[in-house]
């Protein structure tokens, strides 16, 4: 049986705008190591509030958040960020892959952030990981240099060289065209298969989530069904 990785109690969040009002009631769900899971649901239903909670970016909530059965609520703005950094990695609609370096130097700075490599085993992880997702002879190159699918295959090496728990993604083929979207999710696949590695999807693409384990779907602050 496989371990539970991410796990919610009795989630709620409210906004303050210019009222108080629920955006997400009573979330309760379970990630288990080596899911491909997605959440979907029409525009404002609080699909990626509910994800920036449990990437731990947002604390102002009700509820409970556990991470690998710890309890991750009331922790620290110094523990969270240790957190995210170890055991989550990060894929968005857009790279933000920072121009004044090049295409390694990116995939590599959350691991010089985390220190836990020297600077040249780094350079290795990460130019492997570039190899792995067919950009290795990308790699001296400056981002602005790349296309769009490019730069986020490079994204999501980025959010690898950590070796996370979990890869959280928020609409990360929604930039893309066909084409792209597709290697992209042919990506996902094979970090599943291949490393056994946790993935948690928001998407407006129902062909992306189809292709999923899992789906989640919200409707006004609810999950109404995870199938």
């Amino acid at each position: 049986m496989e371990s539970i990785v991410l796990q919610t109690k009795q989630i709620n969040k409210y906004f303050n705008d210019p009222v108080r009002f629920r955006v997400l009631d009573n979330i309760e769900l379970e990630i288990k190591k080596g899911e491909f899971v997605s959440i979907v649901g029409k525009s404002g239903c609080g699909k990626s509030t509910l994800l920036y909670i449990l990437s731990t970016m947002d604390t102002d909530y009700e509820g409970q958040l556990f991470i690998e059965n710890q309890l991750i609520t009331s922790k620290n703005d110094i523990q969270l960020a240790s957190i995210r950094n170890e055991k989550i990695g990060f894929v968005f609609q857009f790279h933000y892959l920072l121009n004044e370096y090049s295409v390694i130097k990116n995939v590599m700075l959350p691991g010089i952030k985390l220190g836990k490599l020297s600077i040249s085993e780094l350079e290795q992880k990460a130019y492997d990981l570039l190899k792995t997702l067919g950009m290795s002879e990308q790699a001296k190159k400056n981002p602005g240099q790349l296309s769009g699918g490019q730069k986020q295959r490079v994204a999501i090496a980025r959010s690898l060289i950590n070796d996370p728990l979990i890869i959280m993604g928020d609409e990360p083929t929604g930039n893309l065209d066909k084409k792209n979207s597709d290697i992209v999710m042919e990506i996902f696949k094979q970090l599943v298969s291949d490393r056994n590695q946790t993935l948690l999807i928001v998407t407006h693409d129902p062909e992306f989530a189809a292709g999923t384990h899992r789906t989640i779907t919200m409707d006004d602050g609810k999950i109404i069904s995870q199938s």
